[in-house]
């Protein structure tokens, strides 16, 4: 009851509350993207929802488009700018989503979407994730977020597929609010997002 009809109607209706008043924290951080990126404020790519379907996942964007020689992107230590990096730090990039969640796409606790391309790389057990809607925030991110390996991420995305419940996902929410306030596990030990997933996750 509670994953089927109770937790979406949750969702649409405080999305729309937290979308209204999340307008005046935005409006700065807001200018000055459109500024650093020429004009390029939201990044929008697609990602596997619930049972795999794809949808666009949208977020501010915090990384330039800067290329080496050969035209490929830099990595993303090079690309993320100094704005980019208080708007990740403080969680700004995720107040996009909130469409996501309105939309139905995204709830605003369950596994986060992950890239396409790692679709084909799953074996049985770490598919299981996409056995609900993919969240804003979720039981990994209250356990690491970026800071822990692939495994330790599949493992809390499963456990919470398993044991979803309205007091977890309260408990969820109440720790990410923590987490934002002390900008805990948004980097990866080696990079300045998130390694890829090569599949020996």
């Amino acid at each position: 009851m509670y994953n089927r009809f109770i937790k979406p109607l949750f969702d649409f209706i405080f999305a729309i509350i937290a979308l209204v008043f999340s307008i005046p924290i935005i409006v700065i951080p807001l200018c000055i993207l459109v500024v650093a990126n020429r004009g390029k404020i939201f990044f929008i790519q697609p990602r596997p929802g619930l049972q795999g379907k794809i949808f666009h996942v949208i977020k501010f964007k915090t990384m330039n488009d800067a290329k080496d020689n050969l035209g490929n992107l830099l990595p993303d230590n090079k690309r993320l700018t100094s704005i980019g990096k208080f708007i990740r730090k403080t969680s700004l990039d995720e107040i996009p989503q909130l469409l996501n969640v309105i939309k139905g796409d995204m709830s605003f606790v369950g596994p986060r979407p992950l890239l396409v391309e790692y679709l084909p790389l799953y074996n049985e057990h770490q598919n299981k994730r996409h056995r609900v809607k993919p969240g804003i925030t979720g039981w990994a991110q209250v356990n690491g977020r970026n800071a822990i390996s692939w495994q330790q991420k599949f493992e809390y995305d499963i456990w919470y597929v398993q044991n979803q419940s309205f007091l977890l996902d309260v408990k969820i929410l109440f720790l990410t609010v923590l987490k934002v306030f002390t900008s805990d596990g948004i980097n990866s030990t080696t990079s300045a997002t998130m390694e890829k997933f090569t599949g020996n996750g």
